[in-house]
């Protein structure tokens, strides 16, 4: 999911493979933000959707975040569910259903989405391609071809990302990012 309505050809991508009901993805909330503010529009966030059996919510919060950027909000979506996943443990898809009202998105229509499965093939297939590419939890970030595990620590990793992102967009622009 990337929610960047002008989203640039030449933009370098940071896949960030999560799972809404994961808590160690509410922590990594950080330095997403962080490195969406230093790089803006040269770095395109993509979420990729990685949901886990051992949260019984996960899957339904990924076809909502899908249907979150059908209506032009995935990331203030995706962030509003993460700072609250005590609430999609206790309440699941009418907590998915609140949010979106809450961000002034069609309720009725997430409500809908989550019952006829519009977006299950999307969040099927960025689960199939994380199996394929050695995901194992969350939250887990690709950029340049390198896979960073953010499981248990996020100790060091916003750094590595950075460090990998400027010597990717320095070599694009033949300058320092």
């Amino acid at each position: 999911m990337s929610d960047t309505s002008s989203a640039r050809t030449d933009a370098l991508v940071l896949d960030v493979w999560c799972e809404l009901q994961c808590p160690d993805c509410r922590t990594a909330l950080d330095d997403v933000r962080a490195l969406r503010a230093r790089y803006g529009d040269r770095l395109d966030l993509r979420l990729r959707h990685f949901p886990l059996e051992k949260h019984k919510h996960a899957f339904a919060a990924a076809q909502a975040a899908e249907e979150a950027l059908e209506q032009g909000k995935g990331w203030p979506y995706v962030e509003a569910v993460l700072e609250r996943v005590e609430e999609l443990d206790r309440d699941g898809e009418s907590f998915l259903v609140s949010v979106a009202r809450e961000l002034g998105l069609d309720a009725e229509e997430f409500d809908t989405a989550l019952i006829d499965g519009r977006h299950i093939l999307i969040v099927d297939a960025d689960q199939a391609e994380g199996k394929a590419i050695g995901v194992t939890g969350t939250p887990t970030y690709v950029i340049g071809g390198e896979r960073l595990d953010g499981g248990k620590s996020q100790e060091g990793l916003r750094a590595r990302i950075e460090e990998i992102a400027d010597r990717l967009l320095a070599g694009r622009d033949g300058q320092e990012a």
